[in-house]
């Protein structure tokens, strides 16, 4: 008997389904909260001005790696407008292997 879960209806996608899963198990690790910090770049509640600044950053700065970027878009209500904020990961700063931690 086959169980609902093991039929695959597509060559591959029990193969892809589990390399998205880890994917997601990898970002995970990654931008942990022990791991480091998220930092705004810009916020804006202008989604033309976010779309420019967006489309300059990319343009013109090399620094920034866009796979630990997060994209956030706070929905408003009536009584607040929509935002849009940029944030990149910022890893926490490794020790130096020359610091002595003895007191």
């Amino acid at each position: 008997m086959v169980e609902a879960g093991d039929a695959e209806s597509m060559p591959g996608q029990r193969k892809r389904r589990r390399q998205q899963q880890d994917e997601v198990r990898r970002a995970a690790a990654r931008f942990a909260p022990d791991e480091g910090h998220w930092e705004v770049l810009f916020e804006t509640q202008d989604e033309a001005e976010w779309h420019a600044r967006v489309r300059r950053l990319r343009a013109s700065d090399t620094q920034i790696d866009w796979t630990a970027v997060r994209v956030d878009r706070l929905c408003g209500r009536q009584t607040q407008p929509t935002t849009f904020r940029l944030s990149l990961f910022v890893p926490n700063a490794l020790p130096h292997p020359d610091q002595n931690f003895s007191t």
